[in-house]
């Protein structure tokens, strides 16, 4: 099985996004830029949006390119989940 059945069979939401933050324990923002179309002018804006994601091991630093995965409720703002960095900052 490709991971894009594994993930379309989970039903989960997976976004791709830049670590803003690395200041919390165990803790991570993370800004998800989307390009959506106006329903007026028909043109594509970008939406931008910070999500907290769980991060186990502490690994992801300000800047990284990351890969985050929907989960459970981990905490009263945390419900999204790091599954790997795509690119280290420089």
């Amino acid at each position: 099985m490709t991971a894009q059945t594994e993930k379309a069979r989970s039903g989960k939401k997976e976004f791709i996004g830049t670590v803003k933050s690395d200041k919390m324990e165990k803790s991570i923002v993370v800004s998800i830029e989307t390009l959506a179309l106006h329903p007026l002018y028909k043109k594509y804006v970008k939406r931008s949006k910070k999500v907290k994601a769980h991060d186990e091991k502490n690994e992801a630093k300000t800047g990284d390119r990351v890969r985050v995965i929907e989960c459970r409720p981990i905490s009263k703002e945390k419900c999204w989940k790091l599954v790997e960095i795509i690119e280290r900052a420089r």
